[in-house]
């Protein structure tokens, strides 16, 4: 929301300071974003041409001496065909910076002449796009006086970040409403529209609509005989100062309006409007030439103006082009309507429209000023365009009934600790507008019809707050407890944190990926059910809610290879969505590697070889990833079962399940599948995984948060090799599990490091060799220990396997 200090000071009477002013409002909730000061106009004067002569070298250049009222006249070379000498203009010294044309001056040579300066045009300015000739000002415009003063062009003006829940505010009265209640001055009573009426608006008006709330209210006046040219030099300047371009004075009145009163009105040409005017819901596939020259397509969620000829406007929204005002419009109908915000909020971003119109009727607008805003836009028609106003029609409104809220004083100091008076907070909600009925402790507060975001008590509180100043709360320590805190994160969000750090630390980058993602996408990664799709998207490629982390991660790799960037390891953790329910909601740490990204590094092969790193990434790297989430996670990692295969978007030879019993899936990993890869179109070496961080079962509650002693044995690791033939359809992770039962008191780790297959072990055979490490604890173990505990672990592979040990 913006606005000039000079347009504030029309509705606020005050001596603060622009400071002052910016202060105040942050204190009361309206916070400034940027204040434009206008420092950049302060170098420019207003200069007299003493002498204009023709350029010695240039048929088009003239050779001016300009007096900038210094006495000292400064030479200057123009290429205006309007200089000329005894003309006054802006005129710039060297050094100033021109924002028009984004130059900085210096003194400069121009065909042999020097130049010290320049005498500027209304463009160089910013002031417009007139570029014909310089400005030529009356003759007894101040010479050597600040040109921005003169010309109305060093009003400062305000931003401020408006919260959506304060439509009071989308209006320049309403923010002086709020300072004023603050004690930043007084505001000005608004002088009543008073204009003569002769007939009646003939024109027919109807509201045919389903739901009456659509438009609660509709008004419409007539005026004839208008002259629409150009607004006045006051209300373009103050249009231009907040980023309106002026149209015409018809349709800069109506801006106006919206930002002075916050009432967004529009405007009809009434030779162009055929029939009677109806409101009602559009038709599907009816379209509109908006007053923006692009073609919207409607339906019957949009609610419209329309006539004989068709839809003429988008209620609330946007205006049609048929039956705009220009230069030849001679009678003009007025509208002054209301309009149900949510259905303005849906329909402009169905149509993808933004207007100030829209930005104000989707938070809500007075309704008790849809009449006086019609009468004091009329006066202003009148006052700029002339002409004779009809009766105004007014079809459907009600009547506001205001809201009443019972309110104890004593919730100011409940909610925010705050010693207010019960005098100074009603006499606070007084200035704000509201009407407090009874005494004592508890009143009743009546809200005002500019306020629909006030509902209840604590919203109250919240109004009386910030006018008595919410740096008045001290800060006060957090009460110190005797006992030991208890667990303040959840489980799950502390899983979250560490599944982060576990990845972080292993070389991977942090990626936020989108949740909706194209239904094709969704459907290839299991999802695409109807109850997960959006009702409103906010684009047509991000229909669904996703499935899987992975989509967005393999789409994010491809853009960063498309860059340059091949070699990349990211993850993400969030959520997904298996169906529209709460508990269909996932929590999920998934990640992915390309190229050559593996924890060892990437980069060439005979460049980081002696790290281990350089090698294409594969199923182990996403395995090792996911293995190191759960671990990191407090899983206990002897529960953990792999078994081969994974979802359909996995390569089925190069993927696997992470389980805990037969049931419980903890995560998947692997490569992907070349038709998953294709139809996402990603090309590259990639593999992934995701884990389940909401499958974990909870930990189990410990006596005491005290860590155990760390107890570490004197003796030394020892290692044998076992090799064993078994059948071709025997895991790996069966003869891993059979070893580590042997003796879990001795055998601390079991690792598979060679697979063999061939024609001297038989068909259907192949031969699996693992590492065992043995940790004794107790003494020194000798032969006949090792003897012993070598034949529990060949019996048990052999029991649970079938497998012999390899000769």
């Amino acid at each position: 929301m913006k606005f000039t200090l000079s347009w504030l000071k029309d509705h606020l009477e005050t001596d603060a300071t622009l400071n002052e002013i910016c202060e105040r409002l942050t204190a009361i909730g309206l916070e400034v974003e940027d204040v434009d000061d206008k420092a950049a106009y302060k170098p420019f004067v207003i200069a007299k041409v003493i002498s204009a002569e023709k350029h010695p070298s240039a048929d088009r250049l003239k050779v001016l001496m300009v007096d900038a009222g210094d006495g000292k006249p400064v030479q200057v070379v123009c290429g205006a065909p309007n200089a000329r000498a005894g003309m006054v203009g802006a005129f710039a010294k060297p050094g100033t910076y021109v924002p028009g044309i984004d130059v900085t001056l210096a003194v400069g040579n121009i065909r042999g002449v020097e130049s010290h300066g320049m005498m500027c045009s209304e463009k160089e300015l910013d002031m417009s796009d007139n570029h014909d000739g310089i400005i030529d000002l009356p003759e007894d415009a101040p010479v050597g006086t600040p040109f921005a003063s003169y010309a109305g062009l060093d009003d400062p003006v305000i931003e401020i970040n408006l919260t959506p829940n304060r439509p009071d505010c989308t209006s320049i009265h309403g923010i002086a409403r709020d300072l004023a209640a603050s004690g930043l001055g007084t505001l000005k009573p608004q002088a009543k529209p008073d204009f003569k009426t002769e007939g009646q608006t003939a024109i027919g008006l109807k509201i045919i609509l389903d739901d009456e709330r659509l438009c609660p209210g509709f008004g419409l006046r007539r005026v004839r005989g208008v002259r629409n040219g150009p607004s006045p030099l006051w209300m373009q300047q103050r249009l231009k100062a907040i980023g309106l371009r002026p149209i015409n004075a018809l349709v800069d009145i109506t801006n106006f309006m919206t930002f002075d009163h916050g009432r967004p009105m529009h405007v009809f040409d009434a030779a162009k409007v055929k029939g009677d005017l109806t409101v009602r819901r559009a038709l599907e596939g009816e379209t509109v030439l908006a007053l923006d020259t692009r073609e919207y397509k409607l339906n019957p969620g949009n609610v419209v103006i329309a006539d004989d000829n068709g839809v003429e406007s988008i209620g609330g929204i946007m205006g049609g082009e048929h039956s705009g005002c220009d230069e030849n419009t001679v009678d003009v109908l007025i509208e002054s309507a209301l309009w149900d915000p949510i259905n303005i909020a849906k329909s402009g971003r169905s149509l993808g429209i933004i207007t100030d119109a829209r930005y104000r009727f989707e938070r809500g607008v007075d309704p008790e000023y849809m009449v006086p805003g019609l009468d004091r836009t009329t006066q202003l028609v009148l006052e700029l365009c002339g002409g004779v106003a009809a009766e105004a029609k007014v079809v459907g409104y009600k009547g506001h009934q205001p809201k009443v809220v019972d309110f104890p004083y004593a919730e100011v100091k409940r909610l925010t600790g705050l010693e207010v008076s019960t005098e100074e907070s009603r006499h606070i909600l007084t200035r704000l507008g509201f009407a407090v009925e009874g005494s004592g402790e508890r009143v009743s507060v009546t809200v005002p019809s500019w306020r629909p975001d006030v509902d209840g008590k604590a919203d109250l509180v919240e109004e009386v707050m910030r006018i008595h100043g919410v740096d008045q709360i001290k800060p006060e320590p957090i009460e110190k407890l005797s006992s030991v805190n208890a667990k303040i994160l959840t489980t799950l969000q502390i899983r979250t944190r560490t599944a982060k750090r576990a990845l972080a630390s292993r070389g991977m980058l942090e990626a936020v990926t989108w949740s909706f993602i194209p239904e094709d996408q969704a459907k290839l990664f299991g999802g695409g059910a109807r109850g997960l799709k959006l009702a409103n998207p906010i684009a047509a490629d991000m229909s669904d809610m996703r499935p899987s982390l992975l989509p967005g991660l393999l789409s994010a790799a491809q853009r960063n290879a498309d860059k340059g960037f091949g070699d990349v390891a990211i993850f993400e953790v969030s959520g997904t969505y298996e169906n529209d329910r709460p508990e269909g909601q996932r929590r999920v740490a998934g990640g992915i590697r390309r190229g050559t990204a593996s924890i060892n590094g990437a980069g060439r092969l005979w460049s980081n070889n002696a790290k281990g790193g350089g090698k294409p990434v594969d199923v182990f790297d996403a395995k090792a990833d996911a293995l190191a989430v759960l671990e990191a996670c407090g899983l206990p990692m002897g529960n953990v079962q792999i078994e081969k295969g994974a979802p359909a978007w996995y390569h089925p030879g190069r993927s696997g399940t992470i389980k805990m019993g037969p049931k419980v899936v903890l995560g998947y990993f692997g490569e992907f599948h070349p038709k998953t890869l294709g139809a996402l179109d990603v090309s590259g070496v990639l593999c992934g995984f995701e884990v389940f961080l909401d499958a974990m079962p909870e930990p189990k509650k410990k006596a005491t948060r005290t860590k155990p002693p760390l107890e570490l044995s004197p003796f030394q690791v020892v290692k044998r090799d076992f090799a064993f033939v078994v059948s071709s359809d025997v895991e790996a992770g069966a003869i891993v599990k059979a070893a580590t039962t042997a003796d879990r008191k001795l055998i601390t780790g079991v690792n598979v490091f060679d697979v063999f297959e061939g024609p001297s072990l038989g068909e259907g055979r192949k031969s699996i060799a693992v590492e065992v490490l043995i940790q004794p604890v107790e003494r020194t173990l000798t032969d006949e220990d090792f003897d012993a505990l070598t034949g529990k672990i060949v019996a048990n592979v052999e029991k649970t396997t079938g497998g012999v040990l390899r000769a």
